[in-house]
């Protein structure tokens, strides 16, 4: 809700901003949703040139698909916003070596965020700047999924690794490569605890932030950039001491 000037606790231009600001929000969740669409482009205009605009329709869109599952108003979603992510997309540096086409990863951005703002999670995202942060992140995952998921060296200190164990592969062999990237990264995902831990190494060891950039970029998630290393070292920790992770690079 649009908050309302300052003035005299309960006086009644504070008691007449507030039914104001209460029947526009109501006003909002009863909209049609052909009409929720179209005021959401215009308002999305009004951000790109700069203007005054309400965010409040394009996170009413957002809620509609990902709290009541509307297909309607996620088809809505995906016209709206895959031009963002595409171009997202394609200023990822992993994506010029990917050898796939940007709707490609747009699709996949789409059905990962999908698979994680469920509707027990929306009350996590309090506004539309989150939930665009998320999509973005979840952009950037797809492309390094597919193309430079990092190998466990990357996560453990290198003389802990049995080089002789190390894969050497010949160039007839990088399409085994790129699935074995895939599949190592997705028992990776199997083994982290919750949406902090995924931010963590995500953030760490693909998108390569600093603790305190993954602090900032997702404070609802950790109360400190303490927290954020302590995640991380944790995560680290338990990993390391995986026996299927263990066994894979060849340690006692």
């Amino acid at each position: 809700m649009i908050a309302p000037t300052m003035t005299i606790p309960n006086s009644p231009a504070t008691l007449q901003a507030s039914v104001v600001g209460d029947e526009a929000v109501t006003g909002i969740a009863a909209m049609d949703i052909e009409e929720l669409a179209r005021r959401c482009a215009i308002e999305s205009e009004r951000f790109y040139r700069g203007q005054s605009h309400d965010s409040r329709y394009s996170y009413e869109l957002f809620r509609r698909a990902l709290v009541e599952r509307d297909e309607i108003a996620w088809n809505y979603l995906f016209q709206h916003y895959s031009a963002l992510v595409e171009g997202w997309i394609r200023r990822s540096g992993a994506f010029v070596s990917s050898g796939e086409s940007s709707e490609y990863f747009v699709v996949g951005a789409f059905a990962k965020f999908w698979r994680a703002v469920t509707p027990e999670r929306f009350a996590a995202f309090p506004n539309l700047a989150s939930l665009l942060q998320y999509l973005q992140l979840c952009a950037s995952s797809v492309v390094i999924d597919s193309v430079r998921a990092q190998s466990w060296a990357e996560m453990m200190p290198e003389e802990r690794i049995n080089e002789q164990r190390a894969p050497r592969l010949s160039p007839d062999e990088e399409a085994m490569q790129r699935v074995d990237r895939q599949e190592f990264w997705r028992f990776i995902d199997s083994q982290l605890h919750g949406e902090s831990e995924r931010v963590v190494v995500y953030g760490s060891f693909v998108l390569g932030l600093t603790p305190r950039a993954i602090f900032e970029r997702y404070d609802n998630l950790f109360e400190s950039v303490y927290d954020v290393y302590n995640v991380k070292r944790n995560v680290l920790s338990r990993l390391s001491r995986n026996s299927h992770l263990r066994a894979l690079f060849g340690q006692a």
